[in-house]
């Protein structure tokens, strides 16, 4: 008999296997989960296992306890920060978190390593999100050595509330010296802003080793962009009525 959570547990799976599909990880270094809002649990990819050996199946199901609901593996070391993001994200002014992916991304890790945030240099960078892609501190020591992937998900939660940062709208975030997060409505989303934030990572490397002096785009330009995708009158695409 087929899973309650077949479709979730497939919706996870086929987003996984768009990491090595789009050049986001070597190895087994990434994961992306699917949640349910309403059964209250996500599929994510078990721990170690290579994006090639991966099925439907072995998606693994956890609660917003941390707890293994369905699945004979064990899930992502990365699960305890999935966990947070769920409980404190989901639902942010009105706007819903479907879907976290976690990878190891070589430009990304590299701003991540120099605990620098991504400038907003461009206009790709503002077709997605209006602020500088930030990045936390390093996680302390007592932080590490207490429960570390909850606390990088304690940590991330922390910094957007300093920083006052949305994160419906600000959707991709980098973790001092270790990498970055993105997340979206669903599961395929929350790939497609992993790359966008390893892209613009990218670019962004390029802009200051062509002018260290570089400087972010002007607001203007920056809210042209964003809105004309996002805005009430936006009118990129085919949105028909």
């Amino acid at each position: 008999m087929a899973s309650v959570y077949q479709t979730l547990k497939e919706q996870a799976y086929e987003a996984n296997l768009q990491i090595p599909a789009q050049h986001l990880a070597l190895y087994t270094w990434g994961n992306v989960s699917a949640f349910d809002e309403g059964k209250a649990v996500f599929a994510i990819k078990p721990s170690g296992v290579p994006y090639s050996e991966l099925t439907s199946e072995s998606m693994v199901i956890v609660d917003l306890d941390g707890k293994i609901v369905e699945g004979t593996l064990n899930p992502s070391s990365d699960t305890p920060t999935h966990v947070v993001l769920y409980r404190e994200f989901a639902v942010h002014d009105g706007k819903k978190i479907g879907g976290i992916i976690h990878t190891h991304s070589t430009a990304a890790a590299g701003w991540a390593q120099a605990v620098r945030p991504i400038p907003l240099f461009g206009t790709t960078h503002a077709d997605h999100i209006q602020t500088a892609v930030p990045c936390t501190p390093y996680l302390s020591k007592e932080a590490v050595e207490r429960d570390y992937e909850k606390e990088t998900g304690n940590l991330i939660v922390q910094h957007f509330r300093e920083l006052g940062l949305n994160p419906g709208e600000v959707t991709m975030v980098l973790v001092g010296g270790h990498g970055p997060f993105a997340w979206g409505k669903d599961a395929a989303a929350a790939v497609y802003n992993g790359a966008v934030l390893e892209e613009i990572a990218k670019m962004a490397a390029y802009t200051i080793s062509v002018n260290p002096a570089a400087q972010p785009l002007p607001d203007y330009i920056v809210n042209k962009h964003y809105m004309r995708k996002h805005g009430p009158d936006a009118y990129y695409g085919q949105n028909r009525k």
